[in-house]
């Protein structure tokens, strides 16, 4: 961590503590866009996270994936509904490599909210195709995608713009509350071919998101191994806390093991990227696999020694686990990362 990366997320960290809460989360889950827009507001105004994967030339920060992975870091640790993972990564990434400045420039304020339709394996419930100048299509598991400003959608090997207001939106709730997803259906909505070989760029915008999220795994399984330590050192049984008997102990600490591999793992591929290293996919996909199963672990533990209070509505433990299982499944589960890892490795 650099000193740059070490003020960021304390600028994060800064503007959490002040703001957020576990109610504020049951607020933002349950109010209309499934987001807190006067926290994003100010994340954006005062610590410019939306700006941070925007090209200088373009209003934007222009820092790399390290810097975007701090921010879902401490995202990731209160489990924050936002769009910063759909929009200010995965979007901003696959629009940097265009030289579409006015939609860069409201990204990078996060005055607009951009999303990536595309049709990949499960994505599609009709394949998106262009004719004339317009698009016609299905596709599910948008991210923000009922939210977004502006539609970045993959038909074929190109890029196209299409207006929000273009497109049929359907929010589509997941066992995952802190997580917005949409389906996406356009029937002959005008698009604009953006000049990007949509193929290639996506794969990179992808490989961004992949390790953006692992880090936001990273610090979620951090956040749910602090709230079990915390809780197994009050709750008192027999005389004396949990915490306190060494099955328990055994089991924390290879919790920790977990959560600290992970973030290595995280990290690693944050660097990877940003270097330009020839094996980044290599690492991003080891980065995501582990990252995943590290956090599933974690969170079904957390369950387990909060005994009875974990499957409570009221405690935060589900969340957790429910977040853990969805972003296991987000860019692809555990299964087609190790797939692609041994694909990549040979």
């Amino acid at each position: 961590m650099s000193s740059e990366l070490d003020d960021l997320a304390g600028a994060v960290r800064s503007v959490i503590e002040r703001r957020w809460s576990p109610a504020a989360l049951r607020a933002a889950i349950d109010s209309p866009s499934g987001f807190d827009g006067d926290l994003w507001s100010v994340l954006c105004e005062q610590v410019g996270v939306a700006a941070l994967a925007v090209p200088e030339a373009h209003d934007g920060v222009g820092a790399g994936v390290r810097a975007l992975q701090v921010v879902a870091e401490e995202l990731g640790r209160h489990l924050i509904p936002s769009p910063f993972l759909g929009s200010s990564v995965l979007a901003t990434t696959l629009l940097a490599e265009t030289d579409e400045a006015e939609l860069l420039a409201g990204l990078a304020g996060g005055e607009r909210i951009a999303a990536v339709a595309f049709a990949g394996e499960d994505f599609a419930a009709r394949p998106i195709t262009a004719a004339g100048g317009t698009l016609s299509g299905t596709a599910r598991f948008v991210l923000d995608g009922d939210l977004a400003d502006d539609l970045l959608v993959i038909a074929g090997d190109e890029l196209y713009l299409v207006d929000g207001a273009a497109a049929a939106r359907r929010h589509t709730p997941s066992m995952d509350p802190t997580r917005r997803f949409a389906e996406v259906a356009l029937d002959g909505a005008p698009a604009r071919l953006l000049p990007d070989r949509a193929s290639a760029a996506l794969a990179r915008a992808l490989d961004t998101a992949c390790a953006v999220l692992a880090a936001e795994q990273a610090g979620a399984a951090a956040r749910a191994l602090e709230i079990t330590v915390e809780y197994t050192g009050s709750r008192v049984q027999f005389g004396r806390p949990i915490g306190s008997f060494q099955a328990l102990k055994h089991r924390m600490a290879d919790l920790y093991v977990l959560v600290e591999s992970a973030r290595s793992a995280a990290l690693a591929a944050g660097d990877a990227l940003d270097r330009g290293d020839e094996d980044a996919a290599l690492a991003v996909a080891t980065a995501k696999s582990y990252c995943s199963e590290a956090f599933s672990t974690v969170a079904a533990e957390m369950i387990q020694l909060h005994g009875g209070i974990g499957i409570t509505w009221e405690h935060d433990a589900h969340l957790y686990f429910k977040r853990a299982h969805s972003s296991s499944q987000l860019f692809g589960d555990p299964a087609h990362h190790l797939a692609r890892r041994e694909l990549t490795h040979s």
